[in-house]
């Protein structure tokens, strides 16, 4: 199928999701996930109805930075190194992947010079598994609460990748720990903090994702095709 159609039909299967489990379809954010593919591909995304896409390498996110003139809605959902923050700064609508607290300082002190405040969210390694960038639940507690001393940052939520299943149903639980904790942190009322966006589910397992309360959902094979 051809970009659109793939659109439509993760759309649909988001509102059976949300259905299901008794949510609106619209508090769901489809983010693709546009790394390695060409510009004529996002724009055909975008054309579809589709405004956010994530990349996970600054290093290619910057080239359509500036050749991509739509009004799309960047996300960072890979791991980001504090050096490469100035070249995204006011330029990103969301960061994903705010793992220690001197790329939260970082981050502040770009969007500072701004005069702008940057959106993040922190991520999670709920699974322990060593090869995945995050910080663990106790550590996400204290970043949150770091970050919340930050003026130029806003943490919105949590971000977390499980471990990788054929079956869907087995990353649930990593799902429903990443909620828990979410209401854990939303009940220490933490100044200028909010739980309001859980990133989590991809291609292979975001309708479980939503079913636990996936706000974003990050689908880049389903959308466009094997890499």
């Amino acid at each position: 199928m051809a970009i659109p159609e793939n659109i439509e039909d993760i759309r649909k299967r988001i509102t059976l999701a949300a259905e299901k489990a008794g949510r609106d379809s619209a508090s769901v954010r489809l983010v693709a996930v546009s790394k390695t593919r060409s510009i004529s591909e996002i724009i055909d995304a975008f054309n579809a109805g589709q405004s956010d896409f994530g990349e996970n390498y600054i290093q290619e996110l910057i080239p359509k930075l500036d050749d991509i003139h739509e009004p799309v809605n960047w996300h960072v959902i890979g791991s980001l190194q504090s050096n490469k923050v100035k070249y995204i700064a006011g330029r990103v609508s969301l960061i994903h992947s705010v793992d220690r607290i001197s790329l939260a300082e970082e981050i502040n002190r770009q969007w500072q010079k701004l005069d702008k405040v940057c959106d993040v969210l922190v991520q999670v390694n709920i699974s322990g598994e060593s090869t995945k960038s995050g910080t663990n639940e106790d550590g996400a507690i204290q970043l949150v609460k770091g970050c919340s001393n930050l003026k130029n940052i806003r943490v919105r939520g949590l971000m977390t990748m499980p471990p990788f299943f054929d079956d869907p149903e087995k990353a649930r639980p990593y799902f429903a720990e990443l909620r828990r904790l979410s209401e854990t942190i939303a009940a220490l009322e933490i100044s200028g903090v909010e739980m309001a966006e859980l990133s989590m589910g991809m291609s292979g397992d975001f309708e479980a994702a939503i079913e636990e309360g996936a706000t974003l959902v990050r689908i880049g094979t389903a959308i466009f095709g094997e890499r």
